[in-house]
């Protein structure tokens, strides 16, 4: 197990204590806050990133500026997070798939953060502990900071440049690697946390969504009512999941398409779905139909 950096005791003084008061506050109502990642201009991506993309890692923007750190998926062990050997280049990175969480992964990230913002070369995080002295994400990340994504397709980054590799770890990446499932981010314009998976007998997408979940599923129903709720030939609506407070509809494709070649589907249905989601007025009988069997499909994840 690596080191940890030691949490120090708060101090005494008005003010710190009337901060923590204040966050411990804000804590115990994000507890009840499904959307933990909520405000940050990268929000739906990093809800992907926690949840279900195998291997990415994108810079943050941190308050501080006093070290570059790395966003991750998930690192060696699934910890929190590390500090590469100064020699090695001294890299900072946290992760957001951990062994161990807590029940707010925006408070567990910011613990990450400001441990990795302090933390000495060599030194790693094995799981985040926060509490009343955490401070809050947006203290920490700059919150309409966008995210600059790299895919990867093994886990070979693992590894500084220069290392030498243990047996160990060196066995660790290629269990990794033989157990990931090939996945892109689809890229086109205005479109946000589309992620392709290549699982074998198809392929899907998973579209995670920024709008309030029951306004996009009305409007989803709408769509599917009229027949428009696809990406184009080979491609069919599989059902919806929640996961930190999102909707992230799935779509099955054919596998044979290039994960590109859904980008024009994307930016048809997302046409599809801004008028959708501009109508008022209750649903038609029809649309209700199609709202009680899109339900049928979904599921939450948390």
């Amino acid at each position: 197990m690596g080191r940890r950096q030691r949490h120090n005791e708060p101090k005494s003084g008005g003010n710190r204590q009337a901060k923590i008061a204040a966050r411990a506050a804000e804590r115990e109502e994000l507890s009840t806050q499904p959307r933990p990642f909520a405000g940050f201009a990268g929000e739906c991506d990093m809800v992907a990133m926690r949840e279900f993309v195998p291997s990415a890692t994108a810079r943050l923007t941190t308050s501080t500026q006093k070290r570059d750190i790395t966003l991750a998926t998930v690192l060696p062990g699934a910890i929190a997070g590390l500090v590469r050997d100064d020699e090695l280049g001294g890299e900072a990175m946290v992760g957001l798939q951990v062994q161990v969480h807590g029940p707010d992964p925006a408070a567990d990230l910011a613990y990450a953060v400001d441990w990795a913002s302090r933390a000495g070369g060599g030194e790693t995080l094995t799981t985040a502990h926060t509490d009343e002295s955490t401070p809050a994400l947006e203290d920490v990340v700059v919150k309409d900071a966008p995210l600059e994504i790299v895919v990867h397709g093994d886990f070979s980054w693992w590894l500084a440049e220069g290392a030498q590799v243990r047996p160990e770890i060196a066995q660790a990446i290629k269990n990794a690697d033989e157990v990931m499932m090939p996945s892109a981010r689809v890229a086109a314009d205005g479109i946000e946390a589309a992620w392709w998976v290549d699982a074998g007998e198809k392929a899907h997408v998973r579209w995670v969504r920024p709008e309030d979940e029951d306004a996009l599923f009305e409007a989803l129903a709408r769509v599917h009512s009229a027949g428009g709720l696809h990406l184009g030939e080979g491609s069919r609506f599989a059902g919806s999941f929640r996961t930190h407070g999102v909707l992230v509809p799935v779509f099955d494709l054919d596998p044979e398409m290039h994960h590109q070649e859904w980008a024009p589907g994307l930016l048809e249905l997302d046409a599809r779905l801004g008028e959708a989601l501009a109508k008022d007025g209750p649903l038609s009988s029809d649309e209700r139909a199609s709202r009680d069997g899109l339900r049928a499909r979904q599921v939450t994840l948390r």
